[in-house]
């Protein structure tokens, strides 16, 4: 079920990133907002992986976009290596997000097609007036993600193709060597063989580069396997955090077991399924828990009253009255 609360937020760690409380609103007219994140915490700690699960609509990307400040989120607090982001602008917070790099959903649509790649690579570089080494470091960025400097640089992102223009995408971040990889969904569009290799690619670089990830994706088996830590969200809210490690036998959430079990070759014929009823709109979520309208399980306290995150095992927090 989805609520509310920081349990799960830990002290004393190496931290690269800590949010608190971030409400993320858009307005559609009449009055009206979409609730697209409601009151999210997470932390980072340095070489980590957080890996954020749920379904389209669920509020992830709009998570990891108001991270980077791509809107800024409506309240709460960014900070990043020690350094408030939220309400920062101009040259401060250009600075400070030279240390966070977005990779996004659509790679091809993501790089201006009437630039070279090694224009597209070094566009972050030429922003901060970085031009010394301009040409060695865009060519060690393209072959640290496979991509061969003397085949690829003049071409354009038409000439390449998904997964190419991915590694081109990558690498325009890695330049910059960033702290943390915000990384959005970037496999989704891409091949099942092609993923693997991003994904491995992923892995690699954030090894050679000691780079905390947080990895927003729909598909469980995907964020399992990259993960340290798995945050599931419903409708803006967190329902459960747990290490990626046993995910399948540990979740306990009735929406994470929802998903495990969506899962061909995971299904559990002894699990109830959800209950059949319309799906809830963000611009009016329901009162109490926000999943309460699909949960089998659902009792009148769950109207009444907004579960909290609490500890259920080692460095296990889920928020619903019925777990113990």
């Amino acid at each position: 079920m989805a609520g509310s609360g920081n349990a799960h937020m830990r002290a004393g760690a190496d931290r690269v990133l800590s949010v608190h409380d971030l409400v993320v609103e858009f307005p559609v007219g009449r009055g009206q907002r979409v609730h697209a994140v409601s009151g999210l915490h997470l932390d980072l700690v340095r070489g980590e992986t957080l890996g954020i699960l749920g379904e389209s609509g669920c509020g992830k990307s709009s998570a990891g976009r108001a991270v980077m400040q791509l809107p800024p989120p409506t309240s709460g607090s960014v900070v990043l290596e020690g350094t408030e982001l939220t309400g920062s602008g101009g040259r401060a917070l250009r600075r400070a997000r030279a240390r966070m790099q977005l990779i996004m959903q659509d790679p091809v649509s993501s790089l201006n097609p009437r630039r070279r790649v090694a224009d597209l690579v070094a566009e972050g570089l030429d922003i901060r007036g970085e031009r010394e080494d301009r040409r060695a470091r865009v060519d060690a960025a393209l072959r640290s993600v496979g991509l061969d400097p003397d085949t690829v640089r003049d071409r354009r992102p038409h000439e390449l193709s998904g997964g190419q223009c991915q590694r081109v995408c990558i690498a325009r971040a890695l330049v910059l060597d960033p702290a943390l990889l915000i990384c959005d969904e970037p496999v989704s569009s891409l091949d099942v063989s092609v993923q693997a290799q991003i994904l491995n690619l992923l892995e690699e670089a954030k090894e050679r580069h000691g780079l905390s990830m947080v990895f927003v994706a729909h598909d469980v088996a995907v964020v399992k396997n990259v993960s340290d830590r798995v945050m599931v969200l419903y409708l803006g809210k967190t329902c459960e955090v747990l290490p990626s490690e046993g995910l399948h036998v540990r979740a306990a959430h009735p929406y994470t077991r929802l998903l495990l079990d969506s899962v061909p070759g995971q299904e559990n014929g002894d699990a109830p399924g959800e209950r059949a009823a319309e799906l809830p709109s963000p611009v009016d979520p329901p009162s109490g828990c926000r999943f309460r309208t699909r949960c089998p399980w659902a009792q009148e306290r769950c109207a009444r009253e907004e579960p909290q995150l609490r500890e259920v095992g080692p460095g296990h927090h889920v928020a619903c009255h019925l777990v113990e």
